[in-house]
């Protein structure tokens, strides 16, 4: 098949083309010279598409068709700052239903968009489709709006379409992320301040998320939204302990040297039953499995080897 993926050199992005280099014809919309454009060179496979959301209308030549598409590409997603601009976001809404179209006029079969926790806003409790959407931030706003308008323009153009809620996501990649910075500090022997670490989170290894996404571009309801995590908690404490002693056990992280903040998440757990149900997706690697996969990366990339 004919797969396009925005966000390519996102972690997502990286995990997806990973798991579907091999048997399809990969096209990676990435924003042109961009930086991690190296991350993609030992990929088969793969055609490079150089791109900003604001110019996916403008794709015609580089692609005749495709049979699924992915649209990871997403401006701001890092940062209070980023999180709140409105204007900036708002574009975001625009670039998703341009996506949308763009995916109509290549024949797509299927496109898979993707949302996040920020939808939920703040409700320390199991999340799933059902729960109440209340978002604090102009970037959780922004891809509710989106996943809600992406679904009604895919019903005019009659694409099939799916929302991908997703939590928390760790894995190869240069994500600005806690986990990322931790096994950035440990490996570079730089102090890790973090707050006491007492949150019960959801973490999902990227290549478990990628293959979840690709379950529901073929499996999935029409329509649907899908909450797509672990299913799974521990403390961040934990999570942060086995990287900790995986790496380096006699590294010392700062415990409780930061504050929580004002809008601090304590719970995040995904109830991942609908997606499992409607798509067949199982998660297939531990936490363990994934950090030692992850710091693994890290090495390779850090010492300009073969990253996949």
């Amino acid at each position: 098949m004919k797969i396009v993926i925005t966000g390519a050199t996102g972690m997502i992005g990286l995990a997806l083309i990973n798991l579907l280099h091999d048997e399809h014809e990969i096209y990676a919309i990435i924003r042109p010279s961009s930086s991690n454009t190296n991350l993609l060179k030992d990929f088969q496979n793969i055609k490079i598409i150089e791109c900003n959301l604001n110019n996916l209308k403008s794709i015609s030549n580089e692609i005749s068709e495709a049979d699924i598409f992915f649209h990871l590409g997403w401006n701001g997603t890092t940062g209070n700052i980023n999180r709140n601009d409105n204007e900036l976001q708002l574009n975001n809404i625009q670039y998703t239903l341009d996506a949308i179209e763009l995916s109509e006029r290549l024949n797509c079969k299927s496109f898979v968009g993707t949302g996040s926790q920020a939808e939920y806003g703040i409700q320390n409790k199991i999340l799933n489709e059902k729960t109440p959407i209340n978002p604090i931030t102009s970037y959780g706003i922004a891809k509710y709006a989106a996943g809600k308008l992406g679904k009604n323009l895919s019903d005019e153009l009659n694409v099939k379409f799916c929302w991908a809620r997703i939590l928390s996501v760790y894995g190869p990649g240069l994500n600005n992320t806690m986990i990322n910075a931790c096994i950035e500090s440990i490996l570079n022997d730089k102090p890790f301040d973090t707050t006491p670490g007492e949150q019960k989170w959801d973490y999902l290894y990227s290549s478990d998320c990628a293959k979840a996404l690709y379950k529901i571009a073929i499996n999935g309801i029409d329509g649907e939204t899908y909450v797509v995590g672990s299913g799974k908690t521990r403390t961040i404490k934990e999570y942060i302990i086995i990287l900790k002693n995986t790496i380096n056990p006699k590294f010392k992280v700062n415990f409780g040297k930061l504050n929580y903040s004002s809008n601090q998440i304590m719970y995040l757990c995904a109830d991942i039953s609908k997606l499992k149900k409607d798509t067949g997706f199982e998660v297939e690697t531990t936490f363990e499995e994934g950090i030692k996969k992850t710091i693994e990366w890290y090495k390779k990339y850090r010492g300009h080897e073969k990253i996949y």
